[in-house]
């Protein structure tokens, strides 16, 4: 080492400043942001709304499955399904399927199917039940109880 321990010769590391530190943060892209997903007009949420997510390949799976089909979105990659809020309380939703409260979707997500009428609801225990079906999954409450 010399002067100010600086260390000489091959190999050597050069410590980093604060300022280059943050130069190099600022040009990082931001992520992009969650976006809300916005119903169509004349449509109507009176118990609000949140999403629930699954990936394209089992949307067309749980369609026929269910009584009633409202809002559905698609982003490339995953079907938004519109449930009433907290459609989540005490239902742990199968995975692969994602719960967005609020309904932030982290794209661009399209709507591919609107309902007759004003509710853009899809029913959550049927929707619920279809997604178990689809992924092999047993429903929460049909599982063993641990001792």
């Amino acid at each position: 080492m010399t002067g100010a321990g600086r260390a000489v010769g091959a190999g050597a590391e050069q410590a980093i400043g604060l300022n280059t530190l943050v130069r190099l943060q600022r040009r990082r892209p931001a992520p992009e942001p969650d976006r809300r997903l916005t119903l169509p007009d004349g449509m109507t949420a009176p118990l609000g709304f949140d999403a629930v997510a699954v990936p394209d390949r089992l949307g067309p799976l749980v369609v026929p499955r269910l009584p009633r089909v409202g809002c559905v979105y698609a982003d490339g990659s995953r079907w938004w399904w519109i449930v009433p809020s907290d459609s989540d309380y005490a239902l742990p939703w199968p995975p692969p399927a994602h719960y967005a409260t609020g309904a932030l979707s982290t794209g661009t997500a399209r709507l591919i199917h609107r309902p007759e009428g004003t509710v853009p609801y899809t029913p959550p225990i049927p929707l619920y039940l279809a997604l178990c079906r689809a992924t092999g999954t047993a429903p929460d409450w049909s599982r063993a109880v641990p001792a």
